[in-house]
């Protein structure tokens, strides 16, 4: 059966500058595609966040220059929490398959593995 199901990621980027935000984005993306098989065609929508101190450039950039020109995308800033991780792009693709949610791969590079242990990403 053919459902909507959601998949996240995140990483950091190296410093604030449009090279170094579209870089690990595209990382990232290119990790959670291959990962789950997407095809542009099966994604409804893909939503960007960045943390305050990345704002060189828009993370969602990165998903046109892996020439996704049909999908809806949307980016937004983090809430600027004490002590939280800095220069993070998160990403959570909403996507049409046929796979069960436990075959789903989230991908978390960069250090951006602890968002997982502290609890800072529900589910």
């Amino acid at each position: 059966m053919l459902v909507c199901r959601g998949i996240r990621g995140a990483t950091t980027a190296k410093e604030n500058t449009v090279k170094a935000i579209h870089d690990a984005t595209r990382e990232l993306l290119n990790q959670l595609i291959e990962a789950n098989q997407i095809e542009e065609e099966n994604v409804a929508a893909v939503y960007f966040t960045a943390t305050p101190d990345l704002n060189a450039g828009f993370p969602a950039a990165a998903a046109r220059q892996l020439g996704w020109n049909n999908t809806a995308l949307m980016g937004a800033s983090e809430i600027a929490v004490p002590g939280s991780l800095t220069r993070c792009v998160r990403v959570l693709i909403l996507f049409n398959t046929e796979k069960a949610q436990r075959e789903l791969v989230n991908i978390y590079l960069n250090g951006t593995e602890v968002l997982r242990l502290q609890g800072a990403e529900s589910g």
